[in-house]
């Protein structure tokens, strides 16, 4: 053949590219398993940290079978709830088939579409009830995680996570422990609008559902008090009639 001609050519590179296309097909298929097992422990870890399993190094110390056993061993239930509050499916939880929902973009929408009947609710031993947040950031999607006390008002912890914010700024609400430190022992205000605020100066007044903006991060602090009001008034009647039942109670 004649390898200065067209038909070569195109022989030579459709050759070519069904090789690449072989070899990472193969690669995916092996590194898959691999890769979705580091995403469920990252996500296991970073849940356990806003419900204080265990501080936030321990978690990430640990390797991926460990946060496997120890979310099993520390969690109580699982379950998804609609937007009226109502349980709808169960999760789970043993460390050969826990179960997560994942698709918080897709779970974003539909309750802001006011049509979400899977929103993921992790009990936690002592009753904390752990739920995700979503949202967007100043470059890409933010999300994370908020840990409730049994009363559903009084945040135990939170931990949140992004796509692409700025290092140094918006970054900050990652890489920041004394940031997620200031919603410990905050509380979300279900009777009032906003919820929450997550603002500058937010502190000022002394509410104790306010935590002051991270300096020089706007944006990023305003796609994260969005999502924040948004995924609360999601779960607003679970946790407002677990607020409820505590207060009954005493």
């Amino acid at each position: 053949m004649n390898t200065n001609s067209n038909v070569y050519t195109v022989v030579y590179t459709t050759i070519v590219v069904v090789l690449v296309a072989a070899i990472l097909a193969f690669v995916s298929q092996k590194l898959g398993p691999a890769q979705q097992d580091n995403a469920k422990a990252e996500t296991l870890r970073q849940m356990m940290a806003a419900a204080k399993v265990e501080s936030t190094d321990a978690l990430y110390a640990k390797g991926n079978a460990e946060i496997l056993s120890l979310y099993s061993n520390s969690i109580d239930e699982a379950f998804t709830i609609d937007l009226d509050g109502n349980r709808t499916g169960e999760l789970a939880t043993d460390k050969e088939n826990i179960e997560l929902m994942n698709g918080l973009k897709a779970a974003n929408k539909a309750i802001k579409d006011g049509k979400c009947d899977n929103l993921p609710v992790y009990r936690f031993k002592g009753g904390i009830s752990v739920i995700p947040v979503y949202g967007a950031g100043l470059w890409g999607p933010i999300w994370g995680y908020v840990a409730f006390e049994p009363d559903g008002t009084n945040i135990k912890g939170v931990y949140f996570d992004h796509e692409s914010e700025t290092p140094g700024l918006g970054a900050k609400i990652k890489d920041e422990p004394w940031f997620r430190e200031k919603f410990s022992g905050k509380s979300v205000d279900f009777s009032g609008k906003p919820l929450f605020t997550l603002g500058k100066n937010a502190e000022a007044d002394g509410k104790s559902n306010a935590v002051d903006a991270i300096t020089g991060a706007t944006m990023t602090s305003k796609g994260l008090n969005a999502a924040l009001n948004v995924w609360f008034e999601a779960y607003s009647k679970y946790l407002g009639t677990a607020a409820e039942s505590t207060t009954e109670e005493e």
